[in-house]
């Protein structure tokens, strides 16, 4: 293993350690969150992040919904903090509000509000000590450690893999639950493998490119769009993320040979119709970049074998952060600090 140059790459090293640490940090609160949801589940689940925070939530929605059988929506932290809206009808629902710092002052407002309003809140936070923690009935930490590089790394795929924690301990008693805690169980050193993959055919594509998509769908949608946040902050590339199913109704009208296509195919219902479009994108005659080597079009970018499909999503990301920090570093930029960016986001 070679010695990681930034703190970007040495951060996304630290994947696998940060699940291994959420495995025996997290059972305590993951079993008093059961028994209270499990004698009276929630009608609604409502997240309430900004940024890669956010793109964590969108994952969750897919990941809880189908499972759990309760509708997750997003709440838009401004109408708490400038608006001033007071929430009604929140008696009994699950608010979950997601930040890797917990200091963000529309965050903190939106979980008072939820609160006041009747919600069981959780503050998904890494820093246990944060104002969000306080405000919260309960404290999810995602224990990834302290985070240096601007851009979130570890902070996002641990709270990605907190909501699968989350679910797993929320999910009857069965195999299907039995075969999630297993996979989460051998996640660790997958996730480690995934840190080290070679993507280096993705750096060699994306050098000189000047926009492209990202795609996803369904539980790597939130993936995707992670993905195109990443390439704008460390890579100074131009990079929107879209849904497979959503990319058709006007945007791909600009793939073409000089407009690249980075793909995360999921692993499950939600890759119907991904192959053909990959495969129209690559007749077109621009790079078609797929982080799955199951689909004939496009260049494959490895990752390691399949685990689960609530996993496998964090797994493509772990890999992706790890070409984003060298395409970073071969377009001139320095991954660790973007121009203009500060690690802590105080949004009002």
């Amino acid at each position: 293993m070679t010695t990681p140059t930034t703190l970007m790459a040495a951060e996304t090293r630290e994947i696998g350690a940060t699940l291994r640490r959420q495995l025996a940090g997290q059972a305590a609160v993951l079993e008093a969150l059961a028994g209270r949801l499990g004698a009276a589940p929630p009608p609604l689940v409502v997240t309430c992040a900004r940024g890669s925070s956010d793109h964590a939530a969108s994952f969750g929605k897919y990941v809880i919904e189908p499972r759990l059988g309760v509708m997750v929506a997003s709440h838009a932290p401004s109408t708490s903090s400038l608006f001033a809206t007071r929430l009604r009808g929140l008696q009994g629902a699950l608010f979950m509000a997601i930040s890797q710092s917990g200091r963000s002052p529309d965050i903190l407002e939106s979980l008072r509000l939820a609160r006041e309003a009747g919600a069981v809140t959780v503050a998904l936070v890494n820093d246990e000590a944060s104002p969000a923690a306080g405000l919260a009935d309960y404290v999810l930490p995602i224990l990834a450690g302290p985070e240096r590089a601007v851009a979130a790394t570890k902070s996002c795929a641990g709270a990605m893999l907190s909501l699968v924690s989350l679910t797993a301990a929320l999910m009857p008693k069965g195999e299907e639950r039995d075969a999630l805690q297993a996979a989460l169980a051998a996640a660790p050193s997958v996730l480690d493998a995934a840190a080290e993959a070679d993507w280096s055919v993705g750096v060699a594509a994306l050098t000189r490119a000047a926009s492209l998509f990202t795609l996803g769908r369904g539980l790597t949608f939130g993936v995707a769009m992670e993905a195109a946040l990443k390439l704008k902050e460390t890579c100074g590339l131009h990079a929107e993320g879209f849904s497979s199913a959503e990319v058709r109704h006007g945007p791909m009208a600009l793939v073409g040979p000089d407009f690249p296509v980075l793909a995360f195919p999921p692993a499950d219902l939600s890759a119907i119709g991904m192959a053909p479009l990959l495969d129209e994108f690559a007749a077109r005659g621009g790079p078609v970049l797929v982080a799955d080597g199951s689909m004939a079009a496009g260049l494959a970018l490895p990752v390691p074998p399949p685990l689960h499909p609530l996993i496998d999503p964090v797994v493509q990301l772990t890999c992706f952060y790890r070409m984003a920090e060298q395409l970073s570093l071969a377009r001139g930029h320095n991954p660790d600090a973007p121009p203009y960016l500060a690690k802590v986001t105080r949004t009002a």
